[in-house]
């Protein structure tokens, strides 16, 4: 009874004419976003977060997650119709979608993702609303040590599964717990890391970080990306399935829905990593494996709702204990943050309007997706084929005016310039900039929550393996790193003795 109560709340928020326009704007961004290749939302997400401060928090976070599950579903269409992912979770899409489309079954392809994708959403939707308030009782039972060993937990594994090798990932976390450093100690009032410049005083602003690692690297990456793309536009008749290929896609889509709000939950985890691995997973259960890059419907199936069930999923450890799991949770942590909104179980208690209200959205957006996405195939079509000559001049004079209306200050552009810079290094060296995001997010509460438990035990360090929950999290974030070291390990003294030989 509670929780119809709560999803109440929900539907009254959402269904605000206003909360309704901000889940329009964003799943319809998200999805133009998912559809051009060589943005995502996390890039695009960081370039809206100033219209944020302006906006009340829940209709801030409805649009800002509408423009993350929106970009699975764009992502979906020109992996399709063009053989280019518009979004990382999308890769597994072209193997696939693709094929079909080259038979003549584009608009098939087309409906199979929207509608797995719909059901998908449907079910991680029911699964938050169920699930959040049991983790957000657990997270009532963590303290000051608890908090400190799961954030010490979380960056591990987000470091262990972001891509290129272990030790980058552990300088790019590093790296950002030293940037989150930066400003006022919260304690002391001491300044620290600001090098004698009263701008530093406040910390580094979190929204030029993102731009500027995210956003602006983006443009600059991919300006030379090649223009010529052959679209395979399938014609608003032919968007339709038989009953053999629903049948065929039936089990493959439960599956990758299950899998995939599981692996959502999981630091580091996501969209992305959960098509991957329900693809793997289809192609292993499959009778005919052979025929998996070749058009096979459960290739397609699959993937498309775990990577949409994983997106969404991904939303409950960040509400619920304050932890996100990817970049683009992060990102919510923010948006969070600035409204003095602190992300964890009381946010159900302080804020039940916004908790439940991002929820009911889901709902809300993901029905807009399956309505409107299938009818706009031709505008999407139109949208593929501009020039990328023309799109980032318009992206990058959007995102300055963002950065310089957060304070009527040139800084923070100057900041996100700086940022670029080291966010192109970063994409030569092949470091994924995320795990340097959530450690910059992470910092300041680890910080918090190490020094709170110091006083609590009166500066003996033991508390943090007296404690039961404390001693599991730190421990299984030390057996994560031994499962990764050790075969690097192995294998590098493998290699001195076969040379020495």
């Amino acid at each position: 009874m509670e929780l119809f109560d709560n999803l109440l709340i929900g539907f009254h928020s959402a269904l605000s004419l206003t909360n309704l326009a901000f889940c329009l704007i964003g799943v319809m961004v998200g999805t133009a976003i998912g559809i051009l290749p060589g943005l995502g939302p996390l890039a695009t997400i960081a370039m809206l977060l100033p219209l944020t401060y302006t906006l009340a928090p829940v209709t801030g976070l409805i649009m800002i997650a509408g423009i993350y599950y929106g970009a699975q579903y764009g992502g979906s269409t020109t992996a399709i119709l063009v053989n280019l992912p518009g979004e990382s979770s999308s890769i597994v899409t072209c193997l696939d979608g693709h094929q079909m489309a080259r038979k003549g079954r584009a608009g098939a392809a087309l409906a199979i993702a929207a509608l797995g994708s719909f059901f998908a959403g449907t079910v991680a939707t029911v699964l938050i609303a169920g699930f959040s308030p049991l983790l957000a009782g657990v997270g009532f039972l963590f303290g000051p040590v608890e908090y400190f060993a799961l954030m010490v937990l979380g960056l591990t594994a987000a470091t262990l599964l972001a891509h290129g090798s272990f030790l980058k990932g552990v300088a790019m976390v590093l790296t950002g717990l030293i940037l989150g450093l930066v400003g006022a100690d919260v304690n002391s009032g001491a300044y620290r890391f600001t090098f004698g410049y009263f701008s530093l005083t406040e910390g580094i602003e979190f929204v030029a970080i993102a731009m500027g690692l995210f956003a602006f690297t983006d443009v600059v990456m991919n300006i030379r990306r090649d223009q010529t793309r052959d679209v395979m536009a399938p014609s608003l008749t032919n968007l339709w399935i038989t009953k053999a290929e629903a049948a065929e896609a039936a089990l493959p889509v439960i599956r990758g829905t299950a899998l995939g709000a599981f692996m959502g939950l999981l630091p580091g985890g996501g969209a992305m990593m959960s098509s991957f691995a329900s693809y793997a997973l289809e192609k292993r259960l499959s009778k005919r494996p052979e025929t998996f890059g070749h058009g096979a419907i459960a290739g397609l199936a699959g993937p498309e709702a775990a990577n949409n069930a994983g997106a969404q999923t991904s939303f409950i450890p960040m509400l619920t204990l304050g932890i996100p799991s990817n970049g683009v949770m992060a990102l919510m942590i923010g948006a969070l943050m600035v409204h003095n909104i602190a992300p964890g179980p009381f946010v159900m208690v302080s804020n039940p309007e916004v908790f439940w209200g991002l929820i009911a959205s889901m709902w809300v957006g993901n029905a807009m997706l399956v309505i409107l996405n299938l009818p706009l195939i031709p505008l999407w079509i139109r949208l593929i084929r501009v020039s990328y000559w023309i799109l980032y001049p318009v992206i990058l004079t959007v995102c300055c005016v963002g950065l310089y209306s957060i304070g009527n200050s040139t800084l923070p552009i100057w900041f996100a310039a700086g940022f670029t810079l080291l966010g192109c290094l970063f994409w030569r060296m092949r470091a994924e900039a995320a795990p340097l995001l959530l450690g910059f997010i992470l910092g300041p509460m680890m910080e918090e929550h190490f020094r709170r438990a110091l006083l609590l035990s009166q500066g003996d360090p033991a508390i943090f393996w007296q404690r039961p929950m404390s001693l599991a999290m730190l421990g299984l974030a030390f057996l994560l790193c031994l499962l990764v070291v050790v075969p690097q390990l192995r294998r590098g003294r493998a290699e001195a003795f076969t040379e020495e030989a």
